[in-house]
C-alpha cells in the first residue's frame, strides 16, 4: 500500500472514529459530580444507581477507587434519565439552566480551561457537559469547542457571588497571587482586565478581583487539603480532634467506617485534613514561582526544579489534587541560585525557532535616520563620501541591511512579516507626520530612533497605542515610559559583570586602578568592590604618575591593572609601560577595564601589548565568526558586516521570533530568559514606569593576537555557583 494511500486511509478511519464517538454521546447523558469530603467510589454510585464499575469506565484517570479525592470531578452516566438533571450546590437541588445558544471558540496555543471559562463566564461542568471530548482527553490547541451561552442577568449575579476584592501586600507578585488563590496568569488577567498589559508590577495597596474561597471569608477559609492518618494504640476520638483542631462530629462524617465498626479501633486509616499555615506570607522575599505547562508531570517538573517529590508536595500541598497546566507552583528562595529566575518566575527553556506560530505576522516600523534628504545621488564620490563619514547614515545603513537579512531568514521559516522603513531625517516634525494614531493601528513593535534628540517623541507616541519600542542603542534615559526596550546594556551591568568575574578568579593578585577625572565613578565602585585595592595617582595634565606608579609595585608580585579612560593616547602610554614591565620578567602584569571604548581600538594602540597583557573588558558585543548571517550578508552584499549591521539582524531576528512565539512583545519577554544570535545577547528584565533594560552581555580578553570571547564555563567557580 503507497503511502498516500495510507494517508488517506487512516484519515477515513479518523472520520469514521470521530462519527461514532458523536453518537455515542447522544445515546447516553451524563452529569458532573464534585467528590465531597467522606465520599467513595461506592457511596457516590448508590447515589446515582450506577454501578463503582460504570463510573471508573466514564473517569479512567481513576485507576483505583481509593484513589478519589475531595474536589476531583466524575463524570457519572445517566442513561435514560431526563434531560432536567438537577445540580446541587450548598446543599438545595437547582434546576440546571439550559443555554440559549451556543458559540464556537478555537482553542489557541498554551490557553488554558481557566482562561476560556473566565473569558465566557462558565463553569467546567458547563464547558465539558457540551464538550464531551474533554472528559477523555486534554485541552489542545485547535481544538473546536461548543461554549453555552447563558441569560447573563442571572449568571453575572451568580459569578459575582463568587468573587472578592483583594488588597496586594508589600512584594507581592502576580505569580505569588495566582498561587495563593490556585488560579493561573490568564485568569488573573481575564478577572482584571485594567492590569497593563506591558508590565507585570503590582502597587502595594492595589485592589484585585480574585475568586472567592468555599466558605464565608477570604481570610478564614482555604481550600481543604487531606492527609491518611493511622489510628495508633490507646487513642480516643478527643485526642485526634484535639490534634489535628477538628471536632468530634466531623472527623465522623469525614469517616463513616468509625461508626459502622461501633467506634474507633487500632489501625484504622482516617481521612483528616491537613494542618495548613494560616499566617504564611507568599512573596517575592520567601519565594520564586514556577508556572506549570501542559504535558508536564511530577517527575519531569523535579527534575527541571531541582527539588525533590516530597519537598514540593510540602511547599503545594494542591498538588494531591492533581497536578494542571497553568498552576503556579512556588519553590524555595534559595532554588534562585540554581534556576534561571526573572522576575521571581523560574524561566522555561523555549526555543523560539521551534516555537513559531505562523499564524503571528508580526507588523514592523524601522524609523532609522538615513539622511536622504542630504544625499545627492548624482555624485556618486559625494554619496560614498557620506557613507563612510556621517554616523546617522553609518549607522542607519548597517541596521537596515542587518534587518534585511534577518527579514529574509524569518521568512524561509514560513513566517510573513511586513516591515515598513521611514526615514526620520533626525527631524521631529517628521516622526510627528508619521506616528498619527491611525498609523500605529496592528503595529507590534518599532525600532528606532539611532540618536536620543527623538526618543521622547516616538516613545510618547508608541506608548500611547501600547506598542512597543526597541532602541537600537541607547541603554537608558530620563524618559519615563515602560513600552521602551534598552537594547543595549547599561555602563553599571557592564562594570559589575567584569568585577564580578574578577573577585571569582582573583586569589593573591594586587588590584591598582588607572583612572582620569572623568572616571571617577568606575574608580570608585572597583575600590568599593576590592577595599584593598590602590588607586595610582595622576599627574597634572592628565598621564599617569610614573615615579609614583612604580614605587607602588613589588617584586614577584602579580598585579591586575584597571585603566579607566576615554582618553586614546592614555590607553597607549599606559599599555605600552605595563607592556614593558611585563617584559622586565619582575612583575605579572594583566590590564582590564570596565569601560571598553574607542579608545581602546585606536590605531596608537598596540595589538601585541594589549595580547601580552591578556587585556581584557566587558562588552555588549562579541566579534563575529563565520557564521550562517556573516555568509548570508556577503552573498547579498558582496562585503563583511560591520557591528551595525550585526546589530541590526540581532535586535529584528529577535524581535521576530518572539512575536512569532506570542504576538506580545511584552507577554513574551516575561517568559523568554536569555537569547543569543550572531554577535549580541538580549535579557530583557521590566523596570516599573522605566522600561525594558538588556541585562546581558560578553567577557572579551586579547589572547594570542585575537580578540576571543570568555565562555560562561571558563570562569572558575561556575561548577560551585
Amino acid at each position: 500500500m503507497g503511502m498516500k494511500k495510507k494517508k488517506i486511509l487512516q484519515n477515513l478511519i479518523l472520520a469514521l472514529f470521530s462519527f461514532t464517538a458523536m453518537n455515542g454521546v447522544a445515546q447516553e447523558k451524563y452529569v458532573s459530580h464534585e467528590v465531597l469530603p467522606g465520599e467513595t467510589i461506592y457511596s457516590i454510585s448508590k447515589k446515582y444507581k450506577v454501578t463503582p464499575y460504570s463510573i471508573l469506565q466514564r473517569n479512567p484517570d481513576i485507576k483505583d477507587v481509593e484513589e478519589i479525592k475531595p474536589q476531583t470531578i466524575l463524570i457519572i452516566p445517566v442513561a435514560n434519565r431526563s434531560n432536567s438533571i438537577s445540580a446541587k450546590k450548598n446543599g438545595q437541588t437547582l434546576p440546571q439552566i439550559e443555554p440559549l445558544g451556543f458559540k464556537k471558540h478555537k482553542v489557541r496555543k498554551r490557553e488554558t480551561f481557566e482562561s476560556i471559562l473566565f473569558k465566557y463566564g462558565i463553569s467546567e461542568q458547563q464547558l465539558k457537559r457540551y464538550n464531551a471530548e474533554l472528559y477523555a482527553e486534554p485541552l489542545k490547541k485547535g481544538m473546536v469547542l461548543q461554549i453555552p451561552e447563558y441569560p447573563k442577568t442571572d449568571a453575572t449575579e451568580e459569578r459575582e457571588l463568587e468573587f472578592d476584592n483583594y488588597i496586594v501586600k508589600p512584594k507581592e507578585t502576580r505569580w505569588s497571587i495566582a498561587h495563593k488563590f490556585g488560579i493561573s496568569l490568564d485568569s488573573l488577567a481575564a478577572l482584571n482586565p485594567d492590569l497593563p498589559i506591558n508590565s507585570s508590577y503590582l502597587a502595594d495597596g492595589q485592589s484585585l478581583k480574585v475568586p472567592r474561597p468555599k466558605g464565608d471569608s477570604l481570610d478564614e477559609q482555604e481550600v481543604i487539603l487531606y492527609e491518611s492518618y493511622t489510628v495508633p494504640k490507646s487513642i480516643g476520638l478527643y485526642r485526634v480532634s484535639q490534634n489535628y483542631d477538628i471536632s468530634v462530629d466531623s472527623i465522623m462524617r469525614l469517616n463513616p467506617q468509625i461508626a459502622e465498626a461501633g467506634g474507633l479501633k487500632e489501625g484504622m486509616v482516617l481521612r483528616l485534613p491537613k494542618p495548613t499555615s494560616k499566617n504564611e506570607l507568599i512573596n517575592t522575599d520567601n519565594y520564586i514561582f514556577h508556572v506549570v505547562k501542559p504535558k508536564q508531570n511530577i517527575f519531569r517538573l523535579t527534575q527541571e526544579l531541582k527539588i525533590s517529590r516530597d519537598s514540593l508536595y510540602l511547599l503545594n500541598p494542591e498538588l494531591e489534587n492533581g497536578l494542571k497546566a497553568g498552576m503556579i507552583l512556588k519553590l524555595p528562595k534559595t532554588k534562585a541560585k540554581q534556576l534561571e529566575v526573572k522576575n521571581s518566575l523560574v524561566m522555561e527553556q523555549i526555543n523560539l525557532v521551534d516555537s513559531i506560530d505562523v499564524a503571528n505576522r508580526p507588523n514592523l516600523v524601522f524609523m532609522l535616520p538615513f539622511r536622504l534628504d542630504r544625499i545627492n545621488f548624482s555624485d556618486n564620490e559625494k554619496t560614498e563620501a557620506q557613507v563612510k563619514t556621517r554616523k546617522d547614515i553609518r549607522y542607519s545603513m548597517g541596521l537596515y541591511t542587518g534587518a534585511l537579512i534577518a527579514l529574509d531568514s524569518i521568512k524561509k521559516l514560513g513566517l510573513s512579516v511586513n516591515a515598513r522603513f521611514i526615514d526620520t531625517e533626525n527631524d521631529s516634525l517628521k516622526v510627528n507626520a508619521a506616528l498619527v494614531p491611525e498609523s500605529l493601528i496592528g503595529v507590534d513593535a518599532i525600532v528606532g530612533p539611532v540618536f536620543p534628540s527623538l526618543l521622547g517623541e516616538i516613545a510618547a507616541k508608541s506608548s500611547s497605542a501600547e506598542v512597543p519600542l526597541v532602541v537600537p542603542f541607547a541603554s537608558e534615559s530620563s524618559y519615563q515610559f515602560n513600552n521602551i526596550f534598552f537594547s543595549s546594556p547599561k555602563d553599571a551591568v557592564l562594570r559589575d559583570k567584569l568585577l564580578d568575574y574578577v573577585e571569582s578568579q582573583r586569589t593573591t593578585e594586587e588590584i591598582i586602578v588607572i583612572a582620569d577625572a572623568k572616571h571617577q565613578v568606575a574608580r570608585d565602585s572597583i575600590l568599593s568592590k576590592f577595599p584593598r585595592a590602590r588607586s595610582a595617582k595622576m599627574s597634572a595634565d592628565g598621564s599617569l604618575h610614573l615615579v609614583d606608579f612604580e614605587d607602588m609595585l613589588l617584586d614577584d608580585t602579580t598585579y591586575w591593572i584597571f585603566v579607566e579612560t576615554n582618553d586614546q593616547n592614555l590607553v597607549s602610554s599606559i599599555s605600552s609601560i605595563l607592556n614593558a614591565k611585563n617584559s622586565e620578567e619582575l612583575y605579572t602584569v594583566r590590564m582590564f577595564t570596565t569601560n571598553y571604548n574607542s579608545a581602546f581600538e585606536s590605531e596608537s594602540v598596540s595589538r601585541p601589548h594589549l595580547s601580552n597583557l591578556e587585556f581584557t573588558f566587558p562588552s555588549a558585543f562579541r566579534e563575529v565568526e563565520d557564521d550562517s548571517f556573516t555568509k548570508a550578508y556577503r552573498k547579498k552584499f558582496g562585503y563583511r558586516p560591520d557591528r551595525y549591521a550585526v546589530r541590526g539582524f540581532d535586535i529584528t531576528y529577535d524581535l521576530l521570533l518572539k512575536l512569532a512565539h506570542k504576538k506580545n512583545l511584552f507577554a513574551t519577554s516575561q517568559i523568554i530568559g536569555q537569547t543569543e544570535y550572531s554577535g549580541n545577547r538580549f535579557d530583557y528584565v521590566n523596570r516599573w514606569m522605566s522600561g525594558y533594560y538588556n541585562t546581558a552581555s560578553y567577557l572579551m580578553k586579547y589572547q594570542d593576537l585575537r580578540l576571543m570571547e570568555i565562555k560562561e564555563n571558563e570562569i572558575k567557580g561556575n561548577a560551585s555557583r
